[in-house]
């Protein structure tokens, strides 16, 4: 596969990452939850400062596209009137938290997310850029297979449990020590010699056969994992898809303008508050089985300047050719921004054409390589295996 250049950090708001089209601005909501002015002064900021277009990460976040030097100061001021900006670069990078959507308001979800935002702006800790923590806390988890390195859960009980990414038991807490055992599984990561460089990952230091200290690593069961999530009403409101996680700015604005907030998740989902009915709108899936959901694709060219083609356009073809039940991840190089994970079939963009690696990510050994965008269009049977 081709060199790229893997920087090793994700971007925010304070520290937005140069792409073909310009600044990427990274928002991160707190507590993974938008209010409706938020989203249209989100929408508003997007179309004055970017080029209108809008990503939904995997990691929860939203991303401003297309945005110059000269417009990223009042940017981050219109962030700052609307409550979305951290006090700094580290406050900034430390807080990455994924938050289970389906809350109400009798849970601890959020409280839970607020007291964990608040030790992370409190907190020394020198993290990975990439380490994060996920607040997985229903009767059944949903964030499982999500990325992240320390998780706060129920067990099958329903009382809650600190575990480290990795580990198949976790730690029985009580209310009060949720956090606090958290920001310890962090705090042992980094003084176990993990997280050099400003990388390492929970999951990863474990498999190398580190164990965990007695006090940290615990005897209990989480919570079973929810069936697959998909597009479709919920008793906290419509969960919609976002067509190969970027929308138009204008269709942010429909949103905001039904007048919910919106809850994050790191599926390329939004989920429309207390929505009584699917929001239309560009880019938007209403459908559970929408072939487009089967495929996942990163910015690609000419958006990334690391990418060697357009990913999204190829996507779009292919995705009504993909069997159910099947994932599919185009990526525009080997960095594999947009699914680190295995896929049944993935595509990796080189500049002498896209390599195909079978149930596996754009980091294993291809198959097949320098295969033309258009043979594989006019040949479906390469993506199938009958080559």
């Amino acid at each position: 596969m081709s060199a790229v250049a893997i920087k090793g950090w994700c971007p925010g708001a304070l520290r937005p990452m140069q792409s073909g089209d310009g600044l990427v601005v990274r928002v991160r909501p707190f507590g993974g939850r938008l209010e409706a002015t938020q989203i249209g002064g989100i929408a508003d900021l997007a179309g004055r400062y970017g080029n209108g277009l809008i990503d939904v990460t995997s990691r929860a976040n939203l991303q401003i596209r297309g945005v110059d030097e000269r417009g990223h100061g009042p940017l981050l001021d219109g962030l700052a009137r609307l409550g979305l900006l951290d006090a700094d670069q580290a406050t900034e990078s430390r807080r990455n938290v994924l938050v289970t959507p389906f809350w109400d308001n009798r849970d601890e979800t959020q409280a839970l997310a607020a007291e964990l935002e608040e030790a992370l702006a409190d907190s020394l800790l020198e993290l990975p850029t990439k380490f994060g923590f996920a607040i997985d806390d229903g009767t059944s988890r949903v964030l499982a297979g999500d990325s992240a390195d320390v998780r706060i859960e129920r067990d099958r009980a329903g009382g809650l449990l600190v575990r480290a990414d990795g580990a198949k038991l976790g730690r029985s807490v009580a209310r009060g020590e949720a956090v606090t055992t958290a920001l310890e599984l962090a705090e042992w990561f980094i003084a176990s010699g993990a997280g050099k460089g400003g990388r390492g990952r929970m999951a990863a230091h474990l498999a190398r056969g580190v164990t965990l200290p007695a006090a940290l690593g615990g005897e209990t069961e989480p919570a079973p994992i929810m069936a697959a999530v998909r597009p479709g009403q919920y008793p906290q409101g419509a969960l919609v898809g976002i067509a190969f996680g970027q929308l138009p700015h204008t269709t942010l604005h429909q949103l905001s303008d039904r007048g919910h907030a919106l809850r994050m998740t790191p599926w390329r989902m939004v989920l429309s508050e207390g929505e009584p009915e699917m929001p239309r709108g560009a880019g938007l899936i209403t459908e559970a089985f929408d072939p487009a959901l089967r495929v996942i694709a990163c910015s690609g060219a000419p958006r990334c300047r690391e990418a060697h083609a357009d990913t999204r356009a190829l996507a779009a073809v292919l995705a009504p050719r993909i069997a159910a039940g099947t994932r599919l991840h185009v990526s525009g190089c080997a960095k594999g921004c947009a699914h680190s994970g295995a896929a049944a079939v993935t595509l990796v963009a080189t500049r002498a054409g896209f390599d195909l690696v079978r149930d596996g990510s754009t980091r294993d050994e291809p198959v097949l390589r320098g295969l033309n965008g258009a043979d594989i269009v006019g040949d479906p049977s390469i993506l199938v295996g009958g080559h």
